[in-house]
């Protein structure tokens, strides 16, 4: 794969396929510097594009115990 930035949809679905098939890359050859470099590229692309807000701490704490309570069948 010809490494690139990655600034569309299409590109992220190719580097995510590219990353599937050098998963198992060992370190110190240059599918593991691919691997490394396409996780990065990838990393920075979802970061901009697909933020993940930080949830508020008691809404965090009420879903686990909601969740919690149907596990477990209590009420």
């Amino acid at each position: 794969m010809h490494l690139k930035p990655i600034k569309t949809d299409a590109d992220h679905g190719a580097a995510l396929l590219e990353i599937e098939r050098l998963w198992d890359a060992e370190d110190g050859t240059p599918e593991g510097g691919c691997l490394e470099i396409l996780t990065g590229l990838v990393e920075a692309y979802e970061e901009a594009n697909f933020p993940i807000d930080t949830p508020d701490p008691i809404e965090a704490i009420t879903f686990r115990h909601e969740q919690t309570r149907k596990e477990t069948g209590v009420a």
